[in-house]
């Protein structure tokens, strides 16, 4: 019997469990506005403005990651209804978070008069950072996984460590472990953004709208391998969504051609 490297408990403060889970969505939202902040600094941007955004931008992502997830597992929730502000042990989805927060960036940069590519544009690879490391929390919490495996290819074939070979043995068999190939790619992403970002000069929104392509095209087919999608019908919701935001990008970056460029420092509109 092969025992799971971690428990989905941290550690206890009296009677109250503290999960991994978010522990880590925690840890990863605070990584990303550290990048973000010296990403603002490195080019004169307003950082009190970009801690504002970000603020404001965490619990209403959480919220609307929560109401994304139940609304595509109602048939459960709605027979469980005290379970739904429950997420100690996870349960919310990422494209509702990135739709939450771009609300409230469009919201705040309408407000004080900011450009929302601008803004997008710094936060894209620090958002792409947290999602990379908030999937560590679907690995503490044995989730989001692939198919059914074996040892040999977790050990042989993929060279992953012990510790999470063992937390990818859940209820006697072993799984793919998804979650991983989605770190990866997400961290691969946030290193091109960057170094983009900082020799290439593109125009204004290519960053953002680079970042929902990769992110969405490395989610489509990791997704096919999961064993837990939402579903829409008999369609993957994750899929479904990759494939809009992936059109949604290339048609908006064909339509920006002649933006401003990424370090042009005026901004006269919201979608300047």
């Amino acid at each position: 019997m092969v025992e799971p490297t971690f428990d989905r408990v941290a550690f206890e403060i009296g009677s109250l469990p503290i999960y991994w889970y978010g522990m880590i969505i925690a840890f990863g939202a605070m990584l990303g506005l550290v990048l973000a902040l010296y990403e603002a600094k490195r080019i004169n941007y307003d950082s009190e403005r970009l801690v504002d955004v970000v603020i404001w931008s965490i619990p209403i992502s959480i919220v609307f990651a929560r109401i994304y997830y139940v609304t595509f597992q109602w048939d459960y929730y709605s027979e469980n209804l005290g379970q739904i502000i429950d997420i100690r042990q996870g349960g919310i989805a990422i494209h509702g978070a990135i739709f939450g927060a771009l609300l409230v960036v469009i919201v705040y940069c309408m407000r004080k008069s900011m450009s929302f590519w601008k803004v997008t544009d710094i936060l894209a690879p620090s958002l792409l950072l947290g999602q990379a490391i908030g999937r560590w929390g679907n690995f503490m919490n044995q989730e989001a996984h692939g198919g059914e495996t074996t040892r040999s290819f977790l050990q042989d074939t993929l060279m992953l460590p012990d510790w999470i070979v063992n937390q990818m043995y859940i209820d006697g068999t072993y799984y793919i472990p998804t979650f991983l190939y989605e770190s990866v790619w997400n961290i691969i992403g946030v290193i091109l953004l960057v170094a983009w970002r900082m020799i290439g000069n593109p125009r204004r929104g290519y960053v953002f709208l680079s970042y929902l392509i990769w992110y969405s095209i490395g989610r489509y087919y990791i997704e096919g391998l999961r064993t837990d999608s939402l579903m829409s019908g008999d369609l993957r919701a994750a899929q479904m969504v990759s494939i809009a935001l992936i059109l949604f990008g290339i048609v908006m970056m064909i339509l920006r051609r002649k933006a401003k460029r990424y370090n042009d420092p005026s901004e006269k509109g919201l979608f300047d």
